[in-house]
C-alpha cells in the first residue's frame, strides 16, 4: 500500500486485480462499498469524481484493507482532495510519517525535503568546495552562519538522498550537477517555501558591498504580450546562466541568483 501515493491508483489496481481472477464488476465494488450508482468508482478512478473523506473509510472496508493500510488509504485520500497548500503538505508529511515507520521511502520525500531548506542547497554546493572541511569550518563559511549541528544533520541528509557521495578521502561530490523539482504536486509548495527563505536572504544581502552582491529592478507598466515576452528571455537568460555554470572553474564562493518578477496592482484594463 506504501509505494502509492494516488488513492485512484489503489482503487484502479484492486478491481484489475479482482476482475482478472473473478467475474467482479464496478457495480460489485459499489454495492460493496455503499454507493447507490454503479459506475461511482469508476469515474473516481478515471478522474471524474472525488473520493470524499466521509467516503474513504467505506472503500477501504470494500478492499479489505488492514488497519494499518486503512489508514494510509484515508490519508491518501486526504492529500488527493485537498482544498490548499497547507492542507496538502500535511497530508504529505503524514503519509511520509507512515511509510517511515514500515521502512519505506514515499514518492517524491527526498525531493520534498531538500527544498524545505536553504540550507541543503547551499551546503550541497560547499562541501564539495572545502575538501576535508569539518562541520563547523563549513558553519563559519555561511551567510547567515549556522550551527555545526546545522550542517551535520544536512550533510547526512545529503548523503542519505544521494546527492553527495564521499570519498576515502572524507572529499564530498556532488552525484548530479543541477536538482530538479519532481512529478508530486507537493514538490513545489515545498519550492516555493526555499523561494520565500531565499528572499529573505536577498533583503539581508542588501547591506553588502557592492562589489559583493549585484542588485537592481524596474517597475513597469506591461501587456499581457509584454509579460509573456520577459518571460521568455528570463528563462533563455537563465539557460545561459547554467551553461556559464557547467564550463566555469573550481567553487570559490557559493552564490544565489533570484529571478522575481510579480505584479504590484490588479489590471487596470481588460485584454487588448
Amino acid at each position: 500500500m506504501i509505494e502509492y501515493i494516488d488513492y485512484r491508483k489503489v482503487i484502479q489496481d484492486f478491481y484489475d486485480e479482482k476482475k482478472r481472477t473473478s467475474a467482479f464488476s464496478w457495480r460489485d465494488f459499489a454495492k460493496s462499498a455503499g454507493f447507490a450508482s454503479a459506475v461511482f468508482l469508476k469515474y473516481v478512478c478515471e478522474g471524474k469524481k472525488n473520493l470524499s473523506k466521509a467516503a474513504a473509510s467505506s472503500v477501504a472496508s470494500a478492499m479489505g484493507l488492514s488497519e494499518f493500510d486503512a489508514a494510509y488509504f484515508n490519508t491518501m485520500v486526504a492529500y488527493g482532495s485537498a482544498k490548499n497548500e497547507s492542507d496538502k503538505v500535511k497530508a504529505y508529511e503524514e503519509l511520509c510519517s507512515m511509510a517511515n515507520q514500515r521502512k519505506v521511502r514515499t514518492l517524491g520525500a527526498n525531493e520534498y525535503d531538500y527544498f524545505r531548506s536553504w540550507k541543503n542547497s547551499v551546503i550541497r554546493e560547499l562541501a564539495p568546495a572545502m575538501p576535508g572541511a569539518k562541520p563547523f569550518e563549513m558553519a563559519k563559511a555561511c551567510k547567515p552562519l549556522i550551527s555545526a549541528n546545522d550542517v551535520d544533520s544536512t550533510l547526512n541528509f545529503l548523503e542519505r538522498s544521494g546527492l553527495l557521495v564521499k570519498d576515502g578521502n572524507d572529499v564530498y561530490h556532488q552525484t548530479d550537477k543541477t536538482i530538479s523539482i519532481g512529478a508530486v504536486d507537493v514538490i513545489p509548495a515545498a519550492a516555493r517555501n526555499l523561494q520565500r527563505q531565499m528572499g529573505e536572504l536577498a533583503l539581508d544581502a542588501v547591506s553588502l558591498p557592492p562589489s559583493e552582491r549585484s542588485m537592481s529592478g524596474i517597475t513597469m507598466g506591461i501587456t499581457r504580450q509584454g509579460y509573456e515576452r520577459i518571460v521568455k528571455a528570463l528563462t533563455e537568460f537563465r539557460k545561459q546562466v547554467l551553461n556559464i555554470i557547467s564550463k566555469d572553474g573550481d567553487t570559490e564562493q557559493v552564490y544565489r541568483l533570484n529571478f522575481q518578477f510579480f505584479p504590484l496592482t490588479e489590471k487596470v484594463r481588460g485584454e487588448r
